[in-house]
């Protein structure tokens, strides 16, 4: 039986089918936006709707990935087009006699305030072109509530489009996502206390510091948004499990503690204290790194955090080597700001011993329920 065509790198077929599982997502995406779009056609057509830009151009603005997402696009579509168009209804009717002759003002008047909303409130944006649409549609000066009432049909059916083939083409929920970005953000967070405990008792690059800094923000960042539609899931009833927020609030505070670390490590310890510390600190270093990076291994892949009994004793050992030190002779001699610094390492540290548990508890809560 025939694999494919021969050619360099593989055979045709591999490579097709390569390319079909790296660019997976792209495809399902592009498939449910397509399937939208020709279904709104469809429920025009069904319900005699002779303008169908509206439904088609809403139900492809508003899908997306996942249901979570779709679903808020759907809302924010739909109340910013209503926004809008009630907006436009109001002035079309007061302003009915200056509309013909000064049209620009009426124009102005109209859209400074959607544009305002739309502004602040990034989820209205559809007001403002709604405003437009309907102002200067030459019918509207004469029947101002049926263009209206026409567009919302049309959003209307478009978003019902759009949530229905969410829901049964490739139906994606967001747990999955959330734990791959929470994941990603724990083990660069292992390699990010790697090279600041290292900056203890010898010096580090800055830049690569605040590259995996910016790194952890963006899978944070990632983190909290797909965290948002896990939670819209579940209010309408479409996703079962944990709320996810404490898990986000979780590794906020961990990462947190980490710039903490860093802004002590930044400078330099007299030469004693860091060779004080230098056992104690490469121990801690290497057993939270790692404690860190199977926690991240633990959540992406849906299973029990590993054990953190070797974490904790080590951190509780780097305590206790820093106490130590603060009251030997030689402290005395210590200037004010590494003093402080002393202590608020210690500080801390026990803040990092505390979310790192609490981190575990959130690990059991995600992997409690499996999709």
């Amino acid at each position: 039986m025939r694999k494919g065509i021969p050619v360099r790198g593989g055979t045709i077929s591999n490579r097709a089918v390569s390319w079909l599982q790296n660019f997976y997502p792209q495809i399902r995406l592009s498939l449910r936006i397509t399937s939208a779009g020709l279904l709104a056609y469809g429920l025009c057509r069904l319900f005699g709707l002779s303008q169908t830009y509206q439904a088609v151009l809403t139900a492809v603005v508003v899908m997306q990935g996942s249901v979570g997402a779709s679903m808020k696009a759907v809302l924010d579509r739909f109340f910013g087009s209503l926004s809008g168009a009630l907006w436009a209804v109001v002035v079309l009717f007061v302003f009915r006699q200056m509309y013909s002759l000064h049209t620009i003002v009426v124009l102005a008047i109209a859209l400074l305030p959607v544009a305002l909303l739309s502004a602040f409130k990034p989820a209205y944006r559809a007001a403002p072109a709604t405003a437009i649409i309907l102002l200067l549609i030459p019918a509207s000066i004469d029947g101002t509530l049926a263009p209206a009432a026409l567009r919302m049909f049309g959003v209307g059916l478009g978003s019902a489009a759009a949530l229905i083939i969410a829901m049964l083409v490739f139906p994606t929920r967001v747990h999955g996502t959330f734990a791959e970005a929470a994941g990603r953000a724990l083990t660069e967070m292992s390699a990010l206390f790697t090279i600041l405990i290292t900056a203890i008792s010898k010096p580090v690059e800055s830049q690569t510091i605040q590259n995996l800094h910016d790194n952890i923000r963006r899978s944070l960042n990632e983190a909290e948004s797909v965290a948002d539609e896990v939670s819209r899931e579940q209010v309408a009833l479409l996703a079962t499990g944990p709320d996810p927020q404490p898990m986000c609030r979780t590794l906020r505070r961990i990462r947190n503690d980490l710039a903490m670390i860093g802004r002590v490590t930044s400078e330099r310890f007299p030469e004693w204290i860091r060779e004080g510390l230098s056992g104690p600190s490469e121990s801690a270093g290497s057993a939270v790194a790692e404690f860190l990076a199977e926690c991240g291994k633990a959540i992406s892949q849906r299973r029990s955090s590993p054990s953190f009994e070797n974490c904790e004793r080590n951190l509780k050992q780097l305590e206790s080597a820093i106490t130590k030190l603060r009251w030997i002779d030689r402290a005395r001699e210590l200037s004010d700001e590494d003093v402080g610094r002393l202590f608020g390492f210690v500080f801390t540290l026990e803040q990092l011993n505390r979310n790192l548990k609490d981190l575990v508890n959130r690990i059991a809560e995600m992997t409690a329920v499996r999709e």
